[in-house]
């Protein structure tokens, strides 16, 4: 697949599914996003600490 076909593809698929989104599916995955990012970091660092510990 060239490089335009893979472009006109994605810029397709994009512009179908932007008149279907309400603002109110942005904002709730903004927010699942953020909750999900915030909640990876805070068990990696318990993950990382716990890991320091154990190995003491």
């Amino acid at each position: 697949m060239d490089n335009k076909t893979l472009m006109g593809t994605a810029g397709g698929t994009f512009l179908s599914i932007v008149p279907n989104l309400s603002s109110d599916d942005i904002a709730k995955t903004i927010i699942l996003a953020t909750v999900g990012a915030v909640v990876s970091y805070t068990i990696s660092l318990l993950l990382k600490s716990l890991n320091k510990k154990h190995k003491k």
